[in-house]
């Protein structure tokens, strides 16, 4: 069915109030999954149109899209899309800053730490010393990355774990704010083998000092980008100061796009929202963003890449990874971040009159509101 945006608000004002734990019946939920396919129809005919105007649109593959200089285009990306996926190595539990959009916000002072001397790798704890044991045993992977949460809090820590996965010539990439980055540690990073860096350039809101590090790590490091969640702060503040970010000659942006979760999705309330294939819930502006984003890098002729890594990539990825693995076919660990579904979040689109549905049809007899009883 096709239900009109009339109807969706009607019950969804209905589920956003039901008691904590009553699960929707049959029908309700053919409900609640005909509004999703219509606010996500929607979105995809809005997207559609913006990507129609962007000329040098690329696909990887067809696994997700990006502009510009495809050699630019981030290895590890390519690892985690194409190869054997991208297996995360945990270390530091700690963060200078909170972001809003953090995965973490809310809860930074209370992350387990991965224990004293030791390394988080594929969920399982290792000292370093295990590593050379690890490499022996089990296939190299295309790819790893140093993830959670900001590495330059003991970032000294790091070197020789990189030097060993350089010397098994498995890439490596880590992510970071780049707030605590100095010459002396990018150049540590570069010489202990580090293949890749990413900045979060918008948790420092495009601070100087982070553009500056930006191409202080050019100096040292191959593969140099910025990977940030679009915002409409991280797309004004890119805007301000973006002569001085492209002088850096970084090689790639990766302009993730944001979904949410329960720690963070209150500093969105308010913002229309959709769901991607019943798994990760976006603020819509996210993606739009990153397409106008795109499109100007196009028009512009910018020498790097950038990379849309929207909801669908992130669906593809998981596919990659569940095939790489060996898993059945269709299987994939893309799935949403709530155990209880927000309904009170889509809302904000229901009730946006400027947000229109691509089409509508009337309820079926025994779907309206005050017909349904079993």
């Amino acid at each position: 069915m096709k239900i009109s945006k009339k109807d969706a608000l009607i019950w969804f004002e209905f589920f956003s109030i039901l008691p904590e734990g009553e699960e929707p019946m049959t029908k309700q939920q053919e409900i609640i999954y005909s509004t999703f396919a219509q606010i996500e129809a929607a979105i995809d005919h809005r997207n559609d149109r913006l990507m129609s105007e962007i000329k040098g649109l690329k696909t990887l593959e067809n696994r997700t899209l990006f502009v510009g200089n495809e050699s630019k285009f981030a290895k590890g990306c390519r690892s985690c899309l194409l190869g054997t996926g991208l297996s995360a190595i945990r270390k530091t539990n700690k963060c200078n800053l909170e972001c809003k959009f953090c995965y973490n916000y809310g809860e930074l002072n209370d992350i387990a730490p991965v224990g004293e001397g030791m390394w988080e790798i594929g969920g399982t704890k290792f000292y370093e010393k295990d590593i050379d044991l690890l490499l022996s045993i089990q296939q190299k992977p295309t790819g790893v990355s140093y993830v959670y949460l900001e590495p330059f809090m003991e970032i000294e820590k790091y070197y020789s774990v990189i030097k060993k996965f350089r010397n098994a010539q498995i890439h490596q990439h880590l992510y970071t704010n780049g707030t605590l980055a100095t010459e002396e540690t990018l150049k540590a990073l570069g010489e202990a083998g580090l293949d890749e860096i990413r900045f979060n350039l918008g948790a420092s809101n495009c601070s100087d000092k982070v553009i500056e590090n930006i191409g202080i790590a050019k100096k040292y490091i191959k593969n140099v980008g910025i990977e940030t969640p679009m915002t409409p702060e991280f797309f004004e503040g890119f805007f301000k100061k973006k002569q001085a970010i492209l002088d850096t000659k970084l090689d790639f942006i990766n302009c993730a796009e944001l979904h949410l979760n329960d720690n963070n999705i209150d500093n969105y309330y308010g913002e229309n929202m959709y769901i991607s294939r019943h798994g990760y819930i976006s603020p819509i502006w996210s993606r739009e963003l990153t397409l106008k984003f795109m499109k100007i890098a196009d028009e512009e002729n910018w020498d790097l890449a950038v990379h849309d890594c929207s909801n669908s990539t992130k669906f593809a990825r998981n596919l990659n990874l569940s095939s790489k693995e060996g898993k059945w076919f269709g299987a994939s660990s893309y799935t949403s971040e709530f155990s209880v579904m927000p309904y009170e979040v889509f809302l904000p689109i229901l009730r946006d009159d400027n947000f229109k549905f691509v089409s509508e049809e009337e309820l079926p007899e025994g779907y309206k509101a005050g017909e349904m009883f079993f």
